[in-house]
């Protein structure tokens, strides 16, 4: 008689469990089936009914998930995948209550997890519990500090190791697409890697995750204020300082975001609240002197660099903010406190070279008004190699760029691009090299009533740069070619761009506005493309003088080719070299005003440059120096005294140390400065 065959053997029930867990990803019908099978075999076994309720869940049924889960959670409440399970459910069930009651047991029991704490904030947002997200988010960052893979991540970060970090960080988002502190960290990463695009789109995404991650909204102001996105970073700051963490570096940052924005006065409150909380604040105080001084406050800034310093002898920048302001003179208490500091900095000298090179520009300024100048120049010549050891200029890269412009912008290239570009009149552009008493021009133009004054503005920088990106990228065989390659459609775009872009700082409803950037001179072919109505005025100055001056002068960013006598002698070659090019290809589009005409025939030269702009004259313009306008140069309180002669040839004194400034001048030193350019032809 022939026997039925035999049912196979049931898999033990580890097995059959292992074997449901492996397809509730890809499976969960599956994976439901097999663990309703184990539950017949073991009735109210707790991971089969998991196993259940986590594949109804990913079958869009939490619903139906959800109190099989109640229930497993009453006996097992300090299991955190079934607290994890039941809060996911009631989360997508719209149960918002009952998730936050389930993460909150979570997290309690669970704190380093931190999707527990994220998930938490979520929930309690849709509560409209906003302070408790915020803090359950802050508790989700603190628990991701400790993550041992984000840990080593970061360590590949700070190490330079890049790819590494970033393969880190990406292979986990593949995993956890929802990680607020992945997402932040790997923004930093793109970030050292120099892609802002995608280090701002991670940055952003961790936010969207996480409100409350203020960590990354700080990070994100900082990446915003790079890209001169103003108003996004004071919305971003001010959220910030609703933090219900508070901290001063909210309201520090918010400060320098204010003075980015030329809100001086608000910056001012918020540095003097931080100090009325603690006086014992050197960074505050000196950020203070800065404000105050733009303000044209001169006492009270000297007030808050003197404070610095003395909460804290060894800073630097607070040193040279005071040598700085060109009306104040250190004395030989001064210089004996800097050379004290020096010494004392010595012994970690390679952690505090930018307070070091400072001093040594302190010191040069102190002892050039002592008129010790062997001694000044020792200080100066000391500060510009420290600092040049400190900053990438290649010289040789940046002529080639210039004669390229120079060769590119003739009268036939003029010509054959034809018209185009935004239409609007509102910029005037003040370019040349720094220290060329651009900034007096600026102050006497802005002290007329059709003129807004702002600062040195970035956007024609970042324009250029953008398209600058274009060809160093290959997109272009050379830079002729990319410029041509620029329609009528092109021009006016970019130049309504610029338009748009530099609105925000503008604060009255004057019909012109001041872009005092010095180094557009390298974009004069550009702002004629694009904005063909513009004016442009070339602030020029003998080329000892401006050189010199420019030498001896740290600046708070940017002018790398300034930390060199031979640097900064080629940069103002170039820089002559194509602004002569421009004037023959285009006589008379650049207002050349020289600073030893305009100082000592001042009536004339504000007459021409007005008729230039086609403004009526205005005594007020003679009159600058009652102008209270907000200034942020270092000549700010140099423009608040009337005409003044007496720094023309400051760099006789020094002549004997000048020889490689003046070889590598050569033929620039016999351009006729003072033979200001003819007026364009009505």
């Amino acid at each position: 008689m022939a026997h039925a065959p035999a049912s196979a053997p049931n898999p033990p029930l580890p097995d059959a469990l292992a074997q449901a867990a492996a397809l509730l990803d890809n499976r969960p019908e599956a994976a439901l089936a097999q663990a309703e099978t184990i539950l017949k075999r073991a009735p109210g076994l707790p991971p089969a009914e998991l196993l259940a309720c986590q594949a109804l869940r990913r079958m869009g049924k939490p619903a139906a998930a959800l109190p099989r889960l109640a229930t497993l959670a009453r006996t097992h409440s300090r299991v955190p995948a079934v607290l994890w399970e039941l809060a996911q459910a009631a989360s997508e069930a719209g149960k918002t209550h009952d998730a936050i009651l389930a993460l909150e047991n979570l997290t309690s029991s669970q704190p380093t997890v931190a999707s527990g704490w994220f998930l938490l904030a979520k929930e309690l947002r849709k509560s409209c519990r906003d302070e408790d997200a915020w803090r359950a988010d802050l508790s989700g960052v603190h628990a991701s500090s400790r993550d041992p893979e984000l840990l080593k991540a970061a360590v590949a970060m700070n190490e330079d190791r890049l790819d590494e970090s970033a393969s880190l960080l990406e292979a986990r988002l593949q995993r956890q697409p929802g990680d607020p502190a992945g997402c932040r960290l790997l923004g930093e990463v793109n970030w050292r890697r120099g892609d802002m695009t995608a280090a701002l789109r991670w940055v952003e995404r961790a936010l969207e995750l996480a409100p409350g991650f203020d960590l990354a909204r700080d990070f994100l102001v900082r990446l915003l204020l790079q890209n001169n996105r103003l108003r996004e970073a004071l919305e971003h700051a001010e959220t910030l300082g609703a933090s219900p963490i508070r901290s001063p570096g909210h309201d520090l940052l918010k400060a320098s975001v204010l003075v980015r924005l030329g809100h001086q006065e608000e910056a001012e409150q918020l540095y003097q609240k931080l100090l009325a909380q603690n006086p014992d604040q050197p960074q505050v105080w000196q950020n203070l002197g800065h404000v105050l001084k733009t303000l044209g406050r001169q006492s009270e800034a000297v007030h808050a660099y003197r404070q610095a310093v003395f909460h804290q002898p060894t800073m630097g920048e607070a040193w040279w903010s005071l040598a700085n302001l060109k009306t104040v003179k250190l004395g030989p208490d001064d210089i004996a406190a800097m050379n004290q500091a020096l010494a004392d900095l010595e012994r970690e000298r390679e952690d505090r070279r930018e307070d070091i090179f400072h001093l040594h520009f302190s010191l040069g300024k102190a002892l050039e008004d002592a008129t010790d100048y062997a001694a000044s120049f020792h200080h100066y010549d000391q500060g510009n190699r420290l600092r040049r050891s400190m900053i990438r200029h290649d010289a040789d890269a940046f002529s080639s760029e210039a004669a390229a412009a120079a060769q590119t912008f003739t009268a036939d290239f003029i010509t054959r691009m034809g018209t185009g570009g935004c239409t609007a009149p509102d910029p005037i552009f003040i370019v040349g090299l720094p220290r060329s008493g651009s900034t007096l021009v600026e102050q006497i133009l802005a002290s007329h009533s059709q003129v807004e004054g702002t600062m040195e503005l970035p956007e024609m920088m970042m324009i250029a740069g953008r398209l600058q990106s274009r060809l160093d990228e290959g997109e272009f065989p050379d830079f002729s070619a990319l410029i041509s390659s620029l329609s009528p459609a092109d021009r006016a775009r970019l130049g309504e761009e610029y338009i748009e872009r530099t609105r925000v700082h503008r604060k009255t409803g004057r019909p012109y506005f001041i872009d005092k950037m010095p180094n557009n001179w390298q974009h004069v072919g550009l702002i004629q493309l694009i904005l063909p109505n513009a004016k442009i005025i070339d602030a020029r100055r003998h080329p000892l003088s401006c050189c010199f001056s420019g030498w001896k002068q740290h600046f708070a960013r940017g002018q790398t080719f300034s930390y060199d006598l031979t640097d900064i002698g080629r940069y103002y070659r170039d820089y002559v070299d194509l602004m002569s090019a421009y004037e023959t290809a285009a006589p008379g589009a650049v207002h050349r005003v020289a600073y030893e005409d305009m100082v000592t025939n001042t009536d004339a030269q504000v007459r021409r440059m007005l008729d230039y702009i086609g403004v009526p004259f205005e005594q007020a313009c003679l009159e600058f120096y009652n102008n209270d306008r907000a200034v942020r140069t270092a000549s700010s309180e140099q423009v608040r005294r009337p005409i003044f002669t007496d720094g023309l040839e400051h760099w006789r004194n020094y002549a004997q140390w000048l020889t490689p400034l003046i070889e590598t001048l050569g033929p620039a030193l016999d351009s006729n400065v003072q033979q200001s350019a003819p007026d364009r032809a009505d």
